[in-house]
């Protein structure tokens, strides 16, 4: 598949400054923390590993990644904001001949509200035009998140891709000049204009741009439906198509888009679904 160039319309904006990230040593990867919740992520056993072919799993309609994980075979499903709680299913193929289900539960979380004023209120009540581009690249954006590439090398054990104090937590409920917004879908790092941005772990430029919200933003394929975002960039220094190993650098943090200052916003992508980061960073690199 040719890599995809397309905008997305997710936002993010600073709040007040809560600690300092620093960007750890490359860990050996693990599986991300399970957090069964409205943005988290489930760990679904799936049996024991008893072959080198990983059975296949759909939540819905989108495929989840599967990895083996002391003997079993784990499926690792993103949880949107949105997820109601309660009883989920996963359709599962081992092969051709067998299909079966698994399920899991998720429960409720409540995330704390976070009000922002913006002097520009263009930012917030958009004319015609910009309207219709903001919807253009949310459109765009649906298609991007449900990528799906095969990959045996999916990395889930991340580095936080920028130095700087943690300025915006995930999940946050927003209201812009007191109007509500959608959640905050990611992590904003306070990154110095011109602070190097970093992957945060191999994969695939997946696509590039300069968006109304996120400003210059980067999207990296991890494989397996996990996918890593990089937004309000000064400067992106990658193009789609490109390689990346873990920590090599995407370009430079500044504060394009809907930005109150400079900063990195950090979004992943797990089976179409944001989900919180901090739950794919490396034991050293933890910010709780």
């Amino acid at each position: 598949m040719r890599p995809l160039r397309v905008r997305s319309g997710i936002a993010s904006l600073c709040a007040g400054v809560l600690l300092v990230l620093t960007l750890p040593r490359p860990a050996q990867a693990t599986l991300p923390r399970a957090a069964s919740v409205p943005g988290g992520v489930a760990l679904v056993p799936l049996g024991p590993a008893t072959t080198g072919q990983a059975p296949r799993a759909w939540l819905g309609e989108q495929r989840v990644l599967v990895t083996a994980d002391a003997g079993q075979w784990i499926a690792v499903v993103g949880l949107a904001l949105d997820t109601v709680p309660g009883a989920y299913t996963l359709r599962v193929e081992a092969d051709t001949e067998q299909r079966r289900e698994a399920q899991f539960t998720v429960r409720a979380k409540d995330y704390p509200e976070q009000r922002i004023t913006l002097k520009d209120s263009s930012k917030v009540q958009l004319s015609a035009s910009d309207l219709e581009r903001v919807n253009s690249e949310i459109a765009a954006i649906r298609e991007i998140r449900s990528h799906w590439r095969e990959a045996s090398d999916t990395d889930t054990s991340f580095l936080v891709p920028a130095e700087g104090r943690l300025t915006g937590r995930f999940g946050l409920r927003r209201f812009f000049n007191g109007e509500a917004r959608s959640p905050h879908a990611g992590f904003d790092i306070a990154a110095a204009r011109g602070s190097v941005v970093r992957a945060s772990a191999h994969g695939i430029v997946l696509a590039s741009g300069d968006y109304f919200f996120n400003g210059k933003t980067v999207f990296v394929d991890h494989g397996n439906g996990l996918i890593s975002m990089y937004c309000h960039l000064d400067r992106i220094d990658v193009q789609a198509g490109k390689a990346v190993s873990k920590g090599e650098a995407l370009g430079l943090s500044g504060m394009t888009g809907r930005a109150t200052g400079p900063h990195l916003h950090w979004s992943v992508i797990l089976n179409g679904a944001l989900v919180d980061p901090r739950l794919f960073l490396a034991r050293s690199g933890k910010i709780e």
